[in-house]
């Protein structure tokens, strides 16, 4: 369900509209749009909550942008600009449009110890049917993203080793540096994988790294699975068949490789 809920999502980052939408409320820069519109569900914070729910970012890079951001927007004109460029976005996308079904089940999502996506749920109610896909969608996406930081904490994994791994997997680094990490920090983040057995003396994925992770996965794929048990597997089944029109057209504007590790969807 993940590879097509993702899709509806993902427009936010990587569709122009979505991106033109932050910039006429002056974030201009990839980056201010970013952090303001996904933080902006938490109100105005200060960068220390950003950095421990986004995980992945080396802790200066979210200072360079929270707080400044609630300088330029408030929290409520940065999701007020977020909806409406998801919403330009899917408008060129979408055909046959599920969102009560994703409504519904991003209304079973679980918001103990998941910080995004219990304030995404929180705006779940919306006006008009593209505005509740998508924000059902982010619901669901945050909802998990949640839920893979706590398996990778619990595995013992910091961002920079989880970031190290997935450059050892295949991921171009391209993809990850703009989340701040020193080249001293990725080597070092290498080395304390290669002690623990991930990796090989020459930055190689071992089998024990990869069964360990696949561990990390499978507890991902746990903790996200209430809305869909919720929902039933016939209705979770024809969701998807809703849904698969929409991820595919999604795909028309998501980069082949992208830091999501977005896989396409099997012809």
């Amino acid at each position: 369900m993940w590879t097509h809920f993702e899709p509806v999502h993902t427009v936010t980052y990587f569709h122009p509209r979505a991106r033109a939408a932050f910039e006429a409320v002056g974030l201009r820069g990839f980056w201010r749009g970013y952090f303001a519109g996904r933080a902006a569900p938490l109100g105005a914070v200060e960068a220390a909550p950003v950095v421990a729910a986004f995980f992945s970012f080396a802790p200066p890079v979210v200072a360079r942008a929270v707080p400044a951001v609630w300088q330029l927007v408030t929290p409520a004109e940065a999701l007020r600009a977020r909806l409406t460029g998801a919403v330009q976005a899917l408008a060129e996308l979408a055909y046959e449009l599920p969102e009560r079904h994703l409504a519904e089940a991003a209304g079973a999502a679980r918001p103990e110890g998941r910080v995004l996506g219990a304030a995404n749920a929180a705006l779940l109610a919306a006006e008009y049917p593209l505005a509740r896909l998508w924000q059902a969608a982010t619901t669901l996406r945050e909802h998990r993203g949640d839920g893979h930081i706590a398996a990778l904490v619990a595995a013992g994994l910091d961002p920079v080793e989880t970031l190290a791994w997935r450059v050892a997997e295949g991921m171009p680094e391209l993809n990850l540096l703009g989340r701040g990490w020193s080249p001293q920090e990725w080597e070092a983040a290498a080395g304390r994988l290669a002690e623990r057995g991930w990796l090989t003396g020459d930055g190689k994925p071992t089998e024990h790294g990869r069964a360990e992770f696949r561990a990390v996965e499978d507890a991902t794929d746990v903790a996200a699975l209430h809305p869909w048990q919720a929902l039933g597997a016939e209705r979770t089944d024809r969701l998807r068949e809703l849904l698969e029109p929409l991820a595919r057209a999604g795909h028309t504007v998501i980069p082949p490789e992208n830091p999501i590790r977005l896989p396409p969807l099997p012809a």
